[in-house]
């Protein structure tokens, strides 16, 4: 066997070898990607982002970027715990059920009367959750018990046992996840808890809404309420203009996600107990996590099995293609290299 055949066999071999672990590589490293807030009533950190992080209108706003920074509001889509795995009660202490026991959100722990709130009445409604990565998973809200004070540092024991409203892989619709839920009756103002538990993951994340019931937020309200500033949602523009300046990636885990669940777990040892909006028994023992969705696409009924989209498995193997391509070209220049300098073979300059 000629030096001309030994060399391209023998690279062929350490390419072979090599393409096989860079394609899988380039397949696993799609990042998982789950994040979102609740806008439909608005949560707490989405009306204040909306507000503008630099200079948010309401006095609970500003209150919360004293305390906490602007990042914060920023990162209006990432209150979560990445290994939460339904023990929501056990992680997050009292006082911290808004930040979900996470230091950077702070702020959103403030107990006040005055922030901004959706107005709300008793009876059926449709409750929207803005997801820049959307997944599989399932929801649970939990409203204030009629004795709720604002003005006191939110208790798991101020929200109800049983979630009033439940949703199990809802569709996703202009990229928010839309299911139906039943109000109690209540007055004056309260709070929505939301608990998004992913299923192929035991990452879950967390919102706290403002509501009044009964007077139209900005109005009087009940005798001796404070008026309630309106909360709106994010705009797509703002959302995508926000992108920038976030730590979480609004396709993928920022930095920040992969401490959330070390330094919330460690802080929140003497937490309540209990499980409300317990993932599911499979959830956080399934394989690898989700591929991600662009953020803002509209999945609707593609959500797959899996939580991604064919964009994904696009993604995953036009990486891999390309390094296929790559090795291919490496070993064709080596062979004609090993060509050349074999004996007999002609020169030209």
């Amino acid at each position: 066997m000629t030096a001309l055949t030994t060399v391209p066999r023998r690279l062929a071999g350490v390419l072979a070898l090599g393409v096989a672990p860079l394609a899988l590589t380039g397949l696993a490293a799609v990042p998982a990607a789950a994040h979102g807030s609740l806008t439909d009533p608005v949560s707490r950190v989405s009306a204040c982002f909306a507000e503008g992080p630099e200079s948010p209108k309401s006095a609970a706003c500003q209150a919360a970027v004293a305390a906490g920074g602007t990042q914060a509001l920023y990162d209006w889509n990432g209150v979560n715990i990445a290994d939460a795995a339904g023990k929501h009660r056990d992680l997050i202490p009292d006082g911290k059920l808004c930040s979900a026991g996470n230091d950077k959100f702070r702020g959103l722990d403030l107990p006040r009367a005055d922030w901004p709130a959706t107005t709300m009445k008793a009876g059926s409604h449709t409750f929207r959750f803005r997801a820049t990565a959307p997944h599989k998973g399932s929801f649970a809200l939990y409203l204030t018990k009629a004795g709720y004070d604002p003005a006191k540092p939110l208790k798991w024991s101020d929200l109800e046992e049983k979630p009033f409203a439940e949703a199990t892989d809802p569709k996703l619709e202009n990229g928010s996840y839309v299911f139906g839920g039943t109000l109690p009756e209540r007055s004056g103002r309260q709070l929505i808890y939301t608990v998004w538990q992913r299923s192929d993951s035991p990452e879950a994340f967390y919102a706290c809404s403002d509501v009044v019931f009964g007077a139209a937020a900005g109005g009087s309200g009940p005798v001796g309420a404070v008026p309630a500033p309106s909360a709106s949602a994010p705009s797509e523009e703002e959302i995508t203009e926000g992108a920038d300046e976030s730590s979480v990636e609004h396709g993928g885990h920022g930095d920040d996600d992969a401490g959330t669940a070390a330094e919330v777990t460690e802080a929140s040892t003497a937490a309540g107990t209990g499980t409300p909006g317990s993932a599911t028994p499979e959830a956080g023992t399934s394989g690898p996590a989700n591929a991600p969705v662009a953020n803002g696409a509209d999945a609707g009924d593609e959500l797959a099995e899996t939580g991604g989209t064919s964009s994904s498995s696009y993604l995953a193997a036009g990486g891999a293609a390309a390094l296929a391509l790559g090795a291919a070209a490496l070993f064709t220049s080596a062979r004609r290299r090993a060509a050349s300098a074999a004996p007999g073979a002609r020169h030209s300059r």
